[in-house]
């Protein structure tokens, strides 16, 4: 493996957002390791030399690993006289107060107060802290962060151009078929002619020309797919502001194999000019007789 491997190694106080920094480093192409005993770290390291793939890891380290704690400072400090690792610690903090809010508000116990006061915790894990958090390169104090300003500020901080980008998901499906469980956003196109009832088309689907022209020319897709179009236009900065990695846009009909393909398939096209765009016909090939068609 000749490039360079990027660390960094998630820590701070219990309650202070860790969990919300991992998922940011997840959304990043970060691949996450949350508490892995320090015994095991040597092979993993060998593993992570083997495979030549990964280049960027997260690593959650905190006091649930307080038997190990020795050997985790023992750790970093190798790792600082290595040209494979790059390190970079970002140890998470937050006021005394809002710790003790946070605790009340999830009904968590402390990990250093499973039996005893909540602040005697919060102070034990402090003084235990301190040398990594000396130690860290990027000290976060999230008092008054929400997770979003937290992993606003990750993305800013951590960012590059080969992480993953905003990507769009457009979907056809039947409804039949079962509503996709992971859409976003959902539409219903049964309002409009259905070509499943003009003989020739019964067995083509959206892809085909004569069926995507016929589902095109009608009065009431034109209406509807230019309002359908400028609002997702419209809407997806917002999408980006708010941190989402990917938004998934399905669209509907009886069987989903011809106005919901047809109907997606340009929708993708249209948004593909601003966004990577994925399609996904899910219910195109399907046959599944029915009574009612409609």
């Amino acid at each position: 493996m000749t490039d360079t491997l990027n660390l960094v190694v998630i820590t701070g106080m219990s309650g202070a957002g860790k969990t919300v920094a991992m998922q940011s480093f997840e959304d990043l192409g970060y691949f996450c390791v949350d508490n892995m005993p320090p015994t095991l770290l040597p092979k993993f390291w060998e593993l992570v030399k083997e495979s030549g793939k990964v280049t960027k890891i997260a690593l959650v380290i905190d006091l649930r690993s307080r038997a190990f704690y020795d050997e985790i400072i023992e750790m970093l400090a190798n790792l600082d006289n290595t040209q494979f690792v790059t390190t970079k610690i970002l140890f998470l903090d937050a006021s005394d107060e809002e710790l003790v809010s946070r605790y009340k508000e999830t009904r968590r116990s402390h990990p250093l107060a499973m039996e005893g006061r909540l602040m005697d915790g919060i102070r034990k894990e402090r003084a235990l802290l301190t040398e990594i958090r000396n130690r860290a390169q990027m000290v976060v104090d999230t008092s008054a962060m929400s997770p979003r300003q937290l992993r606003e500020q990750i993305f800013h901080v951590f960012k590059t151009s080969d992480n993953p980008s905003f990507h769009i998901e457009v979907m056809s499906f039947g409804f039949k078929y079962g509503l996709p469980i992971d859409a976003d956003i959902v539409m219903d196109v049964r309002f409009l002619p259905n070509p499943y009832y003009v003989p020739e088309f019964k067995e083509l689907n959206g892809l085909d020309a004569p069926v995507r022209d016929y589902v095109m020319a009608q009065p009431a897709t034109e209406k509807f797919y230019q309002q359908l179009s400028g609002m997702l236009k419209d809407i997806m900065p917002g999408y980006l502001e708010e941190g989402k990695t990917s938004v998934t846009i399905a669209i509907g009909c009886t069987g989903g194999q011809h106005r919901s393909v047809a109907l997606a398939q340009r929708l993708a096209d249209d948004l593909a000019v601003d966004y990577p765009v994925d399609v996904t016909h899910r219910d195109m090939k399907k046959r599944k007789e029915t009574v009612n068609r409609s």
